[in-house]
């Protein structure tokens, strides 16, 4: 049979094998290009992968040592902040970090004038404080404050850089503290003070204030335990009441009723970034040392508010253009030897070593005060010999002891300073005298009491013979005691003491307050003894009062801060009766004879009497001048720290200008009150004395006796 023609029917397998290699529609794609033929591997130098072997297996052991230490590190790091955060007392604890508490200074009119101690205005909180101080603070100390986690590495980085490019160690200079890091340095990493670990508060300080490396770390640790414990505000408000801002102040209501004179709640942005400025360098830029030191200082903080947003450009302007300045109580600082005197006279407990606040109200004038310090400073610009190192020192007070003013050196704007008026005793010189003419007259001599001024001689056993001589060295024969003190002479003293009893002149110096010992020898008339100028002042304040004993007093009413009833009040005043008071008035009539035409003729004042005495010690180590109008007594001391002694200084010279400045300044304006003095009247002349009178050809018969009874000028 044949099959030509038909067409043969496919076989399966054909068809399974043609499907299976049948071309699928994507056949229509660009043709795949060859595949390359792997190179056969290089073979690695067997060198090189044994290096490669031990590098990838130190690699994998740093990292098996790195995450392990990494890990222990942790661990220890987080024992330690939980065990400190366990150790941190309660927010409110940390806010007044003082030892001791702060003594504020008031004069007699209720106005502050200085501070003592550790002042302490109260606490603040970072949300009660003036916004400008909060800002200020945290864009000069650490403007990641309320970013980081109480450490700030990049701080800390930064400060490495600054420090290693000056030529420093790496963690001496800059520290890259946070405010949390200073914060926990303030607090001394929760180390209180105890006394017997440390020889002082000053040597607890630095120990707290080191920068060791194991130092730092702990102050890390304390700083993160604190960040746990604390919000940030908490953290900033310790910090701002704890920090030390210049001038004894602590914390920021301190420093701002310290320098402004106002709250810290009202502080403007200048204020407020002076006030920052001072957590650098709190004693240098202090603005009492040098306000414009703080105030440039202030004006780059005002800088860096307004470039991290705290200001605008016209705020930062406007502040910059109007710096800050001190209150009128710190732009006056007066009354510092004043206020050191009342802090080392009153009752310890409450002023070295208070710990409460204390208000003290004083008897200071400021208007005396600067009066006083006016005056030394005009005398010694214009009539002592530049770079001369004498030194003067002006007590004023009332009659009853109440001290007005007090400069204590050349220097008025010192604290804690040597104060001649208090601390240096010296020979007084003839203003001793008035206390020997005193018990004269006390005895029942009179003004016109005669001596003779001639060569005295006495024989003292163990010392030889004692021969006194007068400035002059001149002779006047019968003097009266009012000649004899007017001029000065020193024979007729010695010789009046002698006849007196020098035990009475000792007494009634010693009852007008002269509380050191007194020489033994007949030299006591002429002031060989020691006193200081404070003494001698309240001493001559007894003779103007009318002979009744002064203590000198600056206290008058001492309170704690919040208390209403004061605690204590006046510390001093008139005492006990020393001479009479007929006594005392005739000796204040013969002491302004000093004055009007005697050796102390320098210090009389063109309107209102005054009366005092000169005085002078041996080789001219000291000079004097006291004295008094009827409302105020004022004592000068002028000489040397070491004794050298004054070139042609006398109590009558320098000293009696001084005093007439002060005094000219401290009265004007006031009313004239006569001095509380016996006037003697004319008494009528004998014959005998009219006869001379007419064979001398003397005048007006009036002028005459005028002349015999009170002298003449010599």
């Amino acid at each position: 049979m044949s099959n030509s023609g038909r067409k043969k029917p496919p076989l399966v397998a054909d068809k399974r094998y043609t499907k299976s290699k049948a071309k699928p529609k994507a056949a229509k794609r660009k043709p795949a290009t060859k595949r390359r033929r792997r190179a056969p591997a290089r073979k690695r130098n067997p060198i090189v992968a044994f290096f490669l072997r031990i590098i990838r297996w130190v690699l994998r052991l740093v990292w098996w040592v790195t995450w392990r230490v990494t890990a222990v590190i942790a661990l220890v790091v987080g024992l330690s902040v939980g065990y400190v955060y366990a150790t941190l007392p309660g927010f409110d604890k940390l806010l007044d970090g003082r030892a001791r508490g702060s003594v504020t200074l008031l004069d007699r009119e209720g106005e502050v004038f200085a501070w003592r101690g550790d002042q302490f205005g109260g606490e603040v909180n970072a949300q009660v404080v003036s916004k400008h101080l909060r800002n200020a603070v945290v864009a000069t100390e650490d403007k990641r404050f309320y970013r980081h986690f109480g450490i700030s590495p990049r701080g800390v980085a930064s400060a490495v850089r600054i420090n290693l490019s000056e030529g420093r160690g790496p963690l001496s200079g800059h520290g890259g503290s946070t405010i949390t890091q200073q914060t926990a340095k303030l607090l001394c990493l929760g180390v209180e003070y105890d006394k017997s670990q440390w020889k002082d508060e000053a040597a607890y300080v630095q120990d707290c204030r080191r920068g060791s490396m194991s130092r730092k770390i702990k102050e890390a640790v304390y700083a993160l335990a604190m960040e746990v414990k604390y919000s940030k505000d908490d953290i900033l408000s310790i910090y701002l009441n704890r920090a030390y801002m210049g001038s004894g102040a602590y914390g920021a209501e301190a420093a701002s009723q310290r320098y402004f004179g106002k709250s810290a709640a009202e502080l403007n942005a200048s204020e407020a970034a002076m006030l920052a400025g001072l957590l650098t360098a709190p004693t240098r830029l202090s603005p009492t040392s040098n306000l414009k030191r703080s105030q440039d200082r202030a004006a780059t903080i005002l800088r860096l508010m307004y470039e991290q947003g705290y200001l605008s450009a016209k705020q930062m302007r406007a502040a910059q253009a109007d710096p800050a300045t001190l209150s009128k109580a710190a732009k006056a600082q007066l009354g510092g030897y004043f206020a050191d005197w009342v802090m080392d006279s009153g009752p310890e407990f409450f002023t070295r070593d208070t710990t409460e606040d204390v208000i003290i109200r004083t008897t200071l004038d400021q208007r005396i005060q600067r009066a006083a310090e006016e005056a030394l400073a005009d005398i010694f610009d214009n009539k002592v010999s530049e770079g001369s190192k004498a030194q003067a020192a002006i007590v004023v007070m009332s009659a009853d002891g109440a001290v007005r003013a007090m400069v204590g050196g050349r220097d008025t704007t010192v604290v804690g300073a040597f104060n001649r008026a208090t601390q240096a005793k010296r020979q007084t010189g003839s203003a001793f005298k008035p206390f020997v003419y005193a018990t004269a007259l006390e005895l029942g001599h009179g003004w016109d009491s005669v001596v003779t001024d001639e060569p005295y001689c006495q024989d003292i056993a163990g010392s030889g013979r004692w021969c006194p001589e007068n400035y002059d060295r001149k002779y006047r024969g019968k003097v009266r005691l009012v000649d004899a003190l007017r001029q000065s002479l020193n024979i007729p003293a010695v010789k009046v003491s002698e006849s007196v009893g020098r035990d009475l002149v000792r007494q009634v110096a010693t009852g007008f307050g002269i509380d050191n010992e007194l020489a033994e020898g007949p030299a006591l008339a002429l002031g060989a003894s020691e006193s200081t100028l404070l003494e001698m002042t309240g001493a001559y304040a007894g003779i103007l009062n009318g002979g009744s004993s002064v203590t000198p007093y600056g206290l008058t009413e001492l309170r704690l801060l919040g208390d209403d009833e004061p605690t204590m009040g006046i510390s001093g005043g008139i005492g006990e009766r020393v001479i009479q008071k007929a006594a005392a008035q005739e000796l204040i009539w013969m002491m302004s004879k000093v004055v009007a035409n005697g050796t102390g003729s320098r210090a009389k004042l063109p309107d209102r009497e005054v009366a005092g005495k000169t005085g002078t010690t041996q080789a001219a180590r000291d000079a004097w001048f006291l004295g008094f109008t009827a409302d105020y007594v004022t004592g000068v001391w002028m000489g040397y720290d070491d004794n050298t002694p004054l070139k042609g200084v006398t109590g009558g010279g320098l000293p009696a200008e001084i005093w007439h400045e002060t005094m000219t300044r401290v009265h004007e304006g006031t009313p004239v009150h006569p001095l509380p003095m016996v006037r003697p009247k004319p008494k009528a002349p004998t014959p005998q004395k009219k006869q001379k009178r007419r064979q001398r050809g003397g005048g007006n018969a009036i002028e005459n006796i005028l002349r015999g009874l009170f002298g003449s000028d010599r």
